[in-house]
């Protein structure tokens, strides 16, 4: 099993290097679906935080790497500085993924604060301006699991979004195929209420980019609703509401409404969101659940009932490593060892997915090409 497993692998990466080494246009559509030599509807790969399985997530390193491995977009997650620069971090706090508890200077900045309604003790971009946050260097977030990326700790810089939008475009001319972005507003009811509203950055940075216009190789992604609902009708680029597992909206809890993400799935909250955005991103278990005990269930119908209110169906996160597999996936009790991914990724995509987000997408690509050639 472990000779088949490497040489699939193996495989997947030469078909990624053919993937990106193959000239292609973007599709003159509304919605941007991918390169023009896949497939009508085959299903794109979103580079999760860039190549977050092999590089510290959300360096310009990782997301180089994903598109060179043949992603069709890569996903930066967007907070603000101090100054009110929109630079790229899972979160606004950053303890976890830079080097700051080794920066004496910052010490004094280390902060208890309420985000979404819940305490959080840490370091918060919000509190430095973007010369301070420059002096930081990228950290795995994960090393327990990720051992290997350890190696590039300290090696790379925390990016603005306007650096990554530039590498988009450069690698998108190197590689003769349109790159896209995926960005996701992060927190963005917290940022709007500390004065430092995510949405007119983000606006302004696509278009000055010639990226603010339907066909553009651009979806923008929330977990929260109101934030979704004023930017479209300040951009032309398909938006995509978020699903989380469980919970609710951190902007309905703050106005009291008794709406959850299990509301946003029936049919009557599908059908609310197709009146703002393009697609959904659920959590994947909302398309294949776990029982208790961590074992894949029956598929629910969340694919066909988006797809009947002419939603995208974008599942996350699809990862290598048995940690985040569900247990019938799983190879082995070594949690950092690689799953059955494969079968992950096929069942997502006999599902009928748009898309799916890969902290390893040389897999996704060379599991979807499999895919395609047996469909």
């Amino acid at each position: 099993m472990v000779h088949i497993t490497k040489a699939r692998l193996a495989a997947g990466l030469l078909a990624a290097l053919f993937l990106v080494s193959t000239p292609a246009a973007v599709n003159a559509t509304s919605d941007w679906t991918g390169d023009t030599k896949l497939r009508a509807g085959a299903p794109l790969v979103i580079g999760h935080r860039g190549a977050s399985g092999y590089r510290p997530e959300h360096t310009l390193a990782s997301y180089e790497l994903a598109a060179r491995m043949g992603a069709d977009f890569i996903e930066p997650d967007l907070v603000s500085t101090k100054d009110g620069v929109l630079v790229v971090r899972h979160e606004n706090e950053i303890g976890g993924t830079t080097d700051v508890a080794k920066h004496a200077e910052f010490a004094d900045r280390k902060k208890t604060k309420t985000i979404d309604g819940a305490p959080l003790t840490g370091w918060f971009t919000e509190d430095f301006t973007l010369a301070e946050l420059k002096t930081l260097r990228a950290v795995e977030r994960l090393p327990q699991i990720r051992g290997r990326n350890t190696l590039y700790d300290g090696r790379y810089q925390i990016p603005t979004f306007q650096e990554v939008l530039d590498l988009r475009g450069k690698l998108s001319r190197e590689l003769h195929r349109e790159i896209g972005v995926y960005p996701e507003t992060k927190h963005p009811t917290y940022f709007k209420g500390i004065g430092l509203d995510l949405n007119p950055k983000l606006v302004a940075a696509l278009t000055a980019g010639g990226l603010n216009r339907p066909g553009a190789p651009v979806f923008v992604q929330s977990f929260e609703v109101g934030n979704l609902k004023s930017l479209k009708h300040q951009v032309a680029v398909p938006l995509i509401q978020l699903i989380d597992a469980t919970g609710a909206p951190a902007d309905f809890v703050a106005a009291g409404d008794k709406r959850t993400y299990d509301d946003l799935v029936k049919p009557d909250g599908l059908k609310e969101i197709a009146g703002y955005a393009s697609g959904i991103g659920p959590a994947g278990t909302r398309i294949i659940p776990v029982d208790g005990s961590g074992n894949q269930t029956t598929a629910t119908t969340l694919v066909a009932d988006a797809h009947k209110a002419r939603l995208k169906v974008h599942p996350w996160t699809v990862r290598n490593e048995n940690n985040f597999l569900p247990v019938n996936l799983r190879t082995s009790a070594d949690v950092t060892a690689y799953g059955k991914v494969w079968t992950l990724l096929d069942q997502f995509f006999k599902q009928g997915v748009d898309g799916v987000f890969s902290d390893n997408p040389d897999t996704a690509v060379a599991a979807r090409q499999e895919f395609l050639d047996n469909n």
